[in-house]
Formats: structure tokens, C-alpha cells, sequence
């Protein structure tokens, strides 16, 4: 076990106090006020310069005394979603309708966690570690803001985790290549003409297009697209109509895609302009649709897969770490840090059967982890930030 990982676990206690702190009180995306406050008042306690980055986004930069030379990033999202708790903890949500059900109240502290560490031993290593805390993730913004201010600029690798409650605790999984869908969302607008129901023949049914349209993009996937490679387009909001007795003028929906190459991404966006364009003209209406880029897919770096490997595995004697965790069509933004500096995203085990709560997934209002995972993830960040500083970036040059 490194030297740093087990500073870490004398220091679960402050892990855990930040993750409670910040479970309970969760912020949306760019509401991140307090959250970022927090943030910044701990790295000034550990001698960190940092910065606000948009907003609510913070960067930590800690350069190191010591030999050694390169650039690595850790990115750690900081917000929380509109959902009610649902858990009956003594740490829960004091928000309500605001939740952390994605970890990233962990994913905060774990970097605080190896803000702290690498800030004792800056005059073992050189180079420089920047602390990237990104708010917005679950709307897919915030990694732009430090991507466009030039925070890249110069770093060799780019690292980030997220907890994992598929996989039990100790568990690490770190997949070379495709490990999460593209994400995009889609806004169609149908407009038709209003009229009494009693005489349909003299408007167009804006609700009757739209639902023929929503049964038309679930033909795309199972007509259109080969079974072996993934593909969602999914339908999750509707509205139409204002009263009972007359054939509504407009209707609306909002949905997602996931695909997990950038040539079909573009060939389901062309599918469902043209499908709600022609389906809504059969009725006499228009439909106009409207796309948000969320997130590219996720692709880990082969090379630095293989890095992050090797420190996670020397991080004690129980961790395991797996290399074939499935893919998931949930998606994240950190793809976007990836599109600009090779990297890694690890994913963090925290089910347990002995912890309440612990073995639900994310996104749901009971979900919870078992906070021994903390030690652990912090471990991660702080090891292999100081492994590329130390090691990894000579090894670089050398080459």
C-alpha cells in the first residue's frame, strides 16, 4: 500500500465529515454557490492556490518542490441532482428535492482528500497537479468553461473516478476503451391546427402527429439499427392540448439518444429529423426538432488504462481491480477532457451487502454508499498523480 493511500485511511474521518457535509447540502447544476465556497476555504487550509473557473467550476493547482517534472489533472464533479431523498440517515438531504444520487458529494471529497496528502508531500515530487472541480456534469456543461480557459494547457494525463455500485467495494474498474455512451437530447416541436373535435377535417391533429412520431423513433432502433450495437432513443416527456373538446394546435417532447460511436450518434440524428419531419406531414402538421450535444462517449486511453492499473492494484493487499466492466449507455462528460489529454476514467466500488442502501443504483433516492470506498478512491487520485509526477513523466520523455 502506498505511503500516501495509507495517510489517507488515518484520514477517513475528514473523508467522511466532507461527504456528509456535502450530501447534505446538495446544489443543482451551476448552483454550485456553496459548494464551490467549500471547496475553495479547503484548499486554502492545505496552501493550494486556486481559482474559480465560470461560476461555480474551482481549479486547485499545487506545484510540487521536489524532482520530478510533467502535469497531471484530477477532475471531480461537484453536482447534485432534482431528486427527493428518500433515506432516513442522519446526513441526509437538507434540500429538498435536491439529492447527491450520483456520488458526487464523494467524488468532491475524494479529491479534497488528495488535495490534502499531495499538499504534505510537495517537496517530494516536481511538476504540478491541477484540481479540477466541475460543476454541471448531470447537464452535460462545466468541463467547456476549464477546457476553454486553457486548464489543459500543458498536462500530459487527465484522471477521474466515479463510484461504482455495481461492483463491490474494493473493486476498482478500469477499462481501456469504450466504457459509456454519447449523450444528446432532443426537443421536437409539432405544430398542427386547432380545431373543435366535432370537425377534425378542418385543423390538424398536432397530438395525434407527435404520437405517431414517438412511435416512429422507437421503430428507428429496432428497424434500423443492427442488434449488436447499442442504440436508445428514448421519449420522456410529452405535453399536448389545452382542453377536452378540441384537437390540439401544438405538442411537444423532449428525449435522449445514447450511441457509442460518433458515425451512428450522426446518423440517429439524421433518422429522427427526417422521421418527425415526414410523420408529422402525413397529418398536415410541421415538426421542427432541436438537438443539445450532452456528451461524446467516454474512451478510455489504452496507455494510461494500463498505468492507472498497475498504481490501483499496489493500493493494498483486498483491492481487485477488473478490466471488462460492461458498458454503460449512461454518459459523462468528463469524454470532453479525454477529447484534449490522454486519460483514464476508474470506476470506485461501493456496494456492500452489510451497508443500508449501499447496493441501489444511482440516480435513485435511496441510494447510499459504503463509505470505506472513500479512503480508497482518494488513494487513487493522490497515487497516481504522484506516480506520473514521479515516474510516469520521465518515462514519457524518455521514449
Amino acid at each position: 500500500m502506498g505511503r500516501l493511500t495509507i495517510q489517507l485511511e488515518a484520514e477517513k474521518e475528514y473523508l467522511v465529515r466532507m461527504r456528509r457535509d456535502f450530501h447534505q447540502h446538495p446544489e443543482l447544476s451551476l448552483k454550485e454557490v456553496r459548494t464551490a465556497k467549500v471547496i475553495e476555504e479547503e484548499l486554502e487550509k492545505f496552501g493550494i492556490s486556486h481559482c474559480r473557473v465560470g461560476a461555480t467550476g474551482v481549479l486547485g493547482v499545487l506545484k510540487g518542490n521536489g524532482k520530478g517534472t510533467g502535469v497531471v489533472a484530477l477532475r471531480a464533479d461537484i453536482d447534485a441532482l432534482p431528486l427527493a431523498e428518500t433515506n432516513e440517515s442522519g446526513y441526509c438531504s437538507l434540500t429538498e428535492g435536491v439529492m447527491h444520487a450520483c456520488g458526487h458529494d464523494a467524488h468532491t471529497a475524494c479529491l479534497l482528500g488528495a488535495a490534502k496528502v499531495l499538499a504534505d508531500y510537495r517537496d517530494s515530487f516536481g511538476g504540478e497537479v491541477r484540481f479540477i472541480f466541475q460543476p454541471a456534469e448531470e447537464i452535460g456543461k462545466g468541463a467547456f468553461d476549464f477546457i476553454e480557459a486553457g486548464i489543459l494547457k500543458g498536462a500530459d494525463r487527465v484522471f477521474g473516478l466515479h463510484l461504482a455500485p455495481d461492483l463491490p467495494m474494493g473493486t476498482i474498474g478500469v477499462t481501456p476503451g469504450l466504457n459509456n455512451a454519447a449523450v444528446d437530447h432532443f426537443r421536437i416541436e409539432v405544430e398542427g391546427k386547432s380545431t373543435h373535435v366535432s370537425t377534425p377535417q378542418l385543423g390538424a391533429d398536432a397530438l395525434y402527429a407527435a404520437s405517431q412520431i414517438v412511435v416512429a423513433l422507437q421503430g428507428l432502433v429496432s428497424r434500423r439499427t443492427s442488434p449488436v450495437e447499442p442504440v436508445i432513443v428514448g421519449v420522456g416527456k410529452f405535453s399536448a392540448g389545452t382542453t377536452y373538446n378540441a384537437v390540439p394546435g401544438s405538442a411537444c417532447m423532449e428525449g435522449t439518444t445514447r450511441t457509442i460511436s460518433e458515425e451512428m450518434r450522426m446518423q440517429v440524428r439524421q433518422w429522427i429529423d427526417e422521421a418527425a419531419e415526414k410523420t408529422a406531414l402525413l397529418s398536415g402538421a410541421t415538426a421542427r426538432v432541436a438537438w443539445t450535444g450532452i456528451t461524446p462517449a467516454l474512451i478510455n486511453d489504452s496507455q494510461v488504462s494500463a498505468e492507472v492499473k498497475t498504481v490501483a492494484e499496489e493500493l493494498g493487499e483486498k483491492v481487485r481491480v477488473i478490466t471488462d466492466r460492461p458498458i454503460s449507455l449512461g454518459g459523462d462528460n468528463f469524454a470532453e477532457f479525454q477529447r484534449v489529454v490522454p486519460g483514464c476514467y476508474a470506476y470506485l466500488g461501493t456496494a456492500n451487502p452489510k451497508v443500508k442502501n449501499s447496493l441501489n443504483s444511482l440516480h435513485n433516492g435511496n441510494f447510499d454508499l459504503d463509505e470505506d470506498a472513500l479512503p480508497l478512491g482518494a488513494g487513487l487520485y493522490a497515487e497516481y498523480a504522484l506516480w506520473w509526477l514521479k515516474t510516469g513523466a520521465a518515462l514519457l520523455k524518455s521514449k
